[in-house]
C-alpha cells in the first residue's frame, strides 16, 4: 500500500518556505531546500539529539524518494545535514523534489508533536515568515 503523501496545507506550508529562502537567500550558491532542512535542523536537533534529527530526516527522505524522482542521489549524513543536494540543474525538478523533502518532514514533525508545536518551531525559525496562507487555510 503506497502511503498518500503529505497534507495539500503541509505541501503548500513547505513550498512557502522554499520560496522564502529563494527569495532571501544567504548564498546564492545554497539550494533553498538545504537552507530550510539546516534552519529546521538546529532547533530540532536541541529538541532531539542530532540522532534523533537524522532519523527524522532520513525517514523524510525515504518517504519523499517513494513520491518523487531525482532524490536517489541525496544522504543524510550522521549530523542530520543533507548531501547531494547541492547542484540544482533543473530548477523545476529541484524545487519539487525539495518541497516534498521538507513537506514530508513537516508532516512527520506534525504526527509526532501537532500542528501548533510544528508552526511555533517554523516561526521561530522564521520570525520574519507570517505563514498567513498557511494560518488562513487553519482557521477557516
Amino acid at each position: 500500500m503506497r502511503r498518500p503523501g503529505p497534507s495539500p496545507k503541509i505541501r503548500e506550508l513547505a513550498i512557502q518556505l522554499l520560496d522564502y529562502e529563494a527569495a532571501n537567500p544567504g548564498d546564492v550558491n545554497i539550494p533553498a531546500v538545504l537552507c530550510v532542512s539546516e534552519k529546521l535542523r538546529r532547533p530540532l536537533s536541541t529538541l532531539m539529539g542530532n540522532t534523533g534529527f537524522r532519523s527524522l530526516m532520513a525517514r523524510s527522505l525515504t518517504l519523499a524518494k517513494a513520491q518523487v524522482p531525482g532524490l536517489d542521489a541525496v544522504q543524510v549524513t550522521p549530523d542530520g545535514s543533507l548531501e547531494g543536494l547541492s547542484d540544482p540543474s533543473n530548477n523545476d525538478q529541484h524545487a519539487q523534489t525539495g518541497a516534498m523533502l521538507i513537506a514530508q518532514l513537516l508532516e512527520l514533525l506534525v504526527t509526532f508533536i501537532g500542528e501548533g508545536l510544528m508552526l511555533s518551531l517554523v516561526l521561530d525559525a522564521w520570525p520574519d515568515f507570517t505563514a498567513i496562507r498557511y494560518l488562513g487555510e487553519k482557521r477557516s
